[in-house]
């Protein structure tokens, strides 16, 4: 049986969930009304989860947690609370809780939450034990990161990590700069979980209409009068799979609300409706900023966010594994090449080297700009530095952010400039543009979309 320790001060709360949890026949709980007590019961013992009072005399359930977290205890944390001291209790989720519930319980969600702290704590101790030296092969689903050329230590330890993450049903938060795959790992865990073969629907939050995303997301009932008709949301069409929504700190705060409760609970409510629907979805979110940091204090549900967190993914950026610049340029070489016509094998040393030591500010995806444009300007078996545009040339160049006035600006920034001004320069002719790029008319277009090259 798990062991669950109970520390509040109120006796009538303790005996109940003592009395509770027993009766399931799961739980051996173990009660402490003086939290003065609880730091030698924590040296003396072992317990599976805690459930633990944050509003306590004499020592404090924050102070506990804290304590705990100082000695390296890392026994997952349920914080109980009462509905004024919500607050309190996202702080000390911030400080290392799993979960809060406000009392009084309903049973059913105490041993959800329980239940969820012991899988949560059970993966992630998986992971931390996870050995230094890792391989591919070692993989449980290694055709599923086949998409990922790279041989670098820290991305093996991410699959792993990723492919570990997959086999439980919590929600996933992945962090990284632009452009190094969020999406693409958000795909690979769909791929090894046991949803693989539900859908995956990936949105975008940044850009969506404040107004209107909600009916998108969560669905539309038909207007009483007929001026709106049903519409089935995104949550419903993926029951059974995974969403991926990527810049979630693009959402306003109601929605943030709303999307916390289908995460929480499976529950939500189309729009124009009060009836309670539920979805089966896993839900993995991902974000370019770090949204603990001051500017998004008041912009970004704490709540949503600590909840996201307990389960997170960190990419590192391109910089930071160099040694995967090599295959990946080789690897968009062979594409390019083969969507050009062109016979180009190989990429010269001084241009490898050169971009070995380059920033990638827009990071994987900068590097097959940089490629494409070098395929596009060469007629030779090699692409070489002189393939490069001049634009190009001058922004990866090493200490090109001394030189001058000038201001560094990611690849992508720079060719869509070249571009737009290239339609300007042929007088809108796109077919011209194209042809004196060097690229095919749906590149341009992707890169000069509509009459936004209007000429200046």
């Amino acid at each position: 049986m798990k062991r669950v320790l109970i520390v509040d001060d109120d006796v009538a709360v303790t005996n109940y969930f003592r009395v509770f949890l027993m009766q399931t026949g799961l739980f051996e709980p173990t009660v402490v009304n003086d939290s003065r007590t609880v730091a030698g019961l924590l040296e003396e013992s072992r317990f599976d989860v805690i459930l633990l009072d944050m509003d306590m005399p004499y020592v404090s359930g924050m102070d506990i947690m804290r304590t705990m977290r100082a000695k390296g205890d890392t026994t997952p944390v349920v914080v109980l609370t009462g509905v004024s001291d919500v607050d309190m209790a996202v702080r000390a989720m911030k400080v290392g809780a799993f979960d809060y519930l406000i009392k009084p319980v309903e049973d059913d969600k105490l041993l959800e939450v329980i239940d969820a702290a012991m899988e949560h704590d059970a993966l992630h101790r998986t992971i931390e034990d996870l050995p230094e030296e890792l391989s591919r092969e070692s993989l449980i689903d290694e055709e599923a990161f086949r998409n990922f050329r790279s041989q670098d230590p820290k991305m093996i330890r991410l699959f792993h990590q990723a492919e570990k993450l997959a086999a439980s049903d919590l929600s996933i938060f992945i962090w990284g700069e632009s452009g190094t795959g969020k999406e693409a790992v958000a795909r690979a865990i769909h791929k090894v979980s046991p949803r693989r073969n539900k859908p995956f629907l990936a949105v975008e939050a940044d850009g969506q209409d404040p107004e209107h995303f909600p009916s998108f997301f969560f669905g539309q009932a038909r207007d009483w009068s007929g001026a709106r008709e049903e519409r089935t949301g995104l949550i419903e069409q993926a029951n059974g799979g995974t969403i991926f929504l990527n810049n979630i700190d693009a959402l306003q705060h109601p929605m943030q609300v709303r999307l916390k409760r289908a995460i929480l609970t499976g529950e939500y409510y189309r729009e124009n409706s009060t009836e309670i629907r539920t979805a089966d979805v896993r839900m993995i979110v991902s974000s370019t900023h770090d949204l603990t940091s001051p500017e998004y204090r008041q912009s970004f549900s704490r709540d949503l966010l600590y909840h996201l967190m307990i389960n997170s993914i960190s990419i590192p950026p391109l910089r930071e594994r160099a040694v995967d610049i090599p295959i990946l340029a080789a690897h968009f070489l062979a594409e390019e090449a083969e969507k050009a016509g062109k016979t180009i094998e190989t990429i010269s040393p001084e241009l490898l080297e050169m971009l070995s030591a380059y920033s990638f500010p827009d990071n994987i995806r900068e590097l097959r700009t940089i490629v494409q444009a070098a395929v596009a300007s060469s007629d030779a078996s090699e692409i070489a530095v002189e393939s490069l545009p001049p634009y190009i040339r001058q922004a990866i160049e090493p200490g090109c952010g001394k030189r001058g006035a000038f201001v560094p600006r990611t690849i992508e920034e720079v060719v869509r400039e070249h571009a737009r001004l290239a339609v300007a320069h042929f007088g809108n002719d796109r077919g011209k543009a194209a042809d004196s790029l060097g690229i095919p008319a749906a590149e341009l277009d992707r890169l000069v979309p509509g009459d936004a090259s209007a000429a200046e």
